[in-house]
């Protein structure tokens, strides 16, 4: 007992001799600019707010022939992919929280009957409101069509045949804030956290400490549990701060659990710090490591789907995005936060986190050993 003891005041010491260096060293807080090269070419693939590729599902129950012609126009414009034809309304549910499609076509059992009694007839179109954007640009797309389809044989109705009446699922009034300022917990946070990490063992061995710092009794495991406690605790800490103006400067209500937010952003937390220790570990100096770091950041970011959907993006780029952390934060935050999904259904949100800590965090441990 007595040992486990030391062995917690040990970390303990280590701990707060990192958050002094951390909230007294400037540099930590200085800001590289990224070389242009890398941000035109990360832009110009996945910056892309163009509506290109939007999958949706159709429920007809009307069945009738007026359906079937808006569903072909739907599926000749190159834009509609089609990726499921539902049965019930209860299925709904399911392809819209997996995310399977961004909208769903639904006409009613009366659909053709209005419209061939001359009436105006609504056609409900639900949409995933966790990506405002590109619903609210795939909700005018299919309002053209329909304009054109209300037009059809050059014939100008007095009124519309056919209106659409759309239903934004988790954020009602497609406000593109409630789409970003949610992800921001997970990206901001991720920036300082990878920082603070990266700089952590660069800045011992520019001051000349990290090889004083090897040959005390502490293990190299101690070393790098007692540098990356400081960055994970500063790291929840912006995200939680990030989420506190979340909900009460800009009033985006939490429909999620806290502790479930708080636990996956506590294991995006460790991951990204793996991967700043590794950096730090490999960098000879500051400057070196806050390089790296600024390299990361702006593709992790881009290839996130913090601004623009991942399916908008090359298909070699969607495969990349599989080794990003970010990625899954922002996707564990928007369900979480703005749908209240429980931990049973993001579990596979998950497994990136472990396998990437299991490789930058062993990595980091042989380095602090070995590298000289």
């Amino acid at each position: 007992m007595l040992a486990f003891f030391n062995y917690l005041l040990r970390l303990a010491n280590l701990c707060q001799k990192e958050f002094i260096a951390v909230l007294k060293d400037p540099a930590n807080r200085v800001i590289l600019i990224v070389p242009p090269i890398l941000q035109s070419l990360l832009f110009g693939y996945a910056a892309n707010f163009d509506l290109t590729n939007v999958p949706y599902a159709v429920l007809d129950e009307s069945r009738g022939g007026a359906s079937t012609e808006l569903i072909a126009r739907f599926d000749g414009t190159g834009v509609f992919h089609r990726v499921a034809t539902l049965d019930s309304a209860s299925q709904i549910s399911e392809v819209i929280d997996t995310g399977s499609a961004l909208l769903v076509v639904h006409f009613s059992p009366d659909f053709e009957r209005l419209l061939s009694a001359g009436h105006t007839t609504p056609l409900q179109v639900i949409l995933d409101g966790r990506n405002s954007t590109t619903a609210g640009s795939a909700v005018g797309q299919l309002q053209a069509i329909i304009s054109a389809y209300n037009q059809r044989d050059g014939h100008e109705a007095a009124k519309p045949a056919v209106t659409v009446m759309s239903r934004a699922w988790y954020n009602p009034n497609l406000e593109s804030r409630w789409n970003i300022v949610p992800a921001l917990i997970a990206s901001l946070s991720m920036i300082q956290t990878i920082m603070l990490a990266a700089l952590s063992v660069a800045r011992e061995r520019e001051q000349g400490t990290f090889d004083q710092l090897l040959v005390t009794p502490y293990t190299p495991l101690q070393i790098m549990i007692g540098k990356a406690i400081p960055s994970i605790a500063i790291g929840l800490s912006q995200a939680m701060l990030v989420l506190t103006i979340s909900l009460y400067w800009f009033d985006i209500p939490m429909t999620g659990s806290f502790w479930a937010l708080l636990l996956a952003m506590l294991m995006f937390m460790i991951t990204i710090v793996g991967i700043g220790l590794s950096i730090s570990a490999l960098s000879a100096n500051m400057q070196q490591a806050m390089l790296y770091t600024f390299v990361l950041i702006m593709p992790l970011t881009l290839l996130s789907g913090l601004a623009t959907p991942v399916s908008n993006m090359p298909h070699f780029m969607q495969m990349a995005t599989y080794a990003n952390p970010l990625r899954f934060a922002i996707d564990l935050v928007r369900r979480i936060y703005l749908e209240g999904a429980p931990l049973t259904l993001l579990w596979h949100d998950f497994i990136p986190f472990v396998g990437i800590t299991l490789v930058t965090m062993p990595l980091a441990a042989w380095l602090f050993r070995n590298k000289l």
